[in-house]
């Protein structure tokens, strides 16, 4: 069962970029999809991006042309630019879709006004 470490969480002013990373213990070009998940406190985790192998990458309407998923043969980014006091969440990757499976431990993003 593969392993995921999330990594590139912190602080940052609004208007500022994070990267982060999602390093799996294993190749990844098999798992479909591959994806970021944030939960924001007191709301239910939600989908921000995730990358169907070989089908179109999806992306929450309030994320669109601010951040950018990728991968590699075994790790998932997050490119995050102009953030915003909303996106503070903590962000988990996920391999192989919601309701089945795997979750990293998640990474803090907190963005300050």
């Amino acid at each position: 069962q593969v392993q995921l470490v999330e990594s590139g969480g912190g602080l940052v002013q609004a208007g500022g970029s994070l990267r982060l990373s999602c390093a799996a213990s294993r190749l990844i070009f098999s798992i479909n999809p591959m994806g970021w998940y944030r939960q924001a406190p007191g709301k239910q985790r939600e989908l921000v991006a995730d990358m169907p192998r070989g089908g179109t990458t999806n992306y929450a309407d309030s994320v669109k042309g601010r951040f950018t998923i990728s991968r590699d043969k075994n790790t998932v980014y997050l490119q995050m630019n102009n953030l915003q006091p909303e996106d503070t969440a903590i962000y988990y990757c996920n391999a192989g879709g919601s309701s089945s499976g795997i979750w990293g431990q998640g990474t803090q993003v907190t963005v300050s006004s």
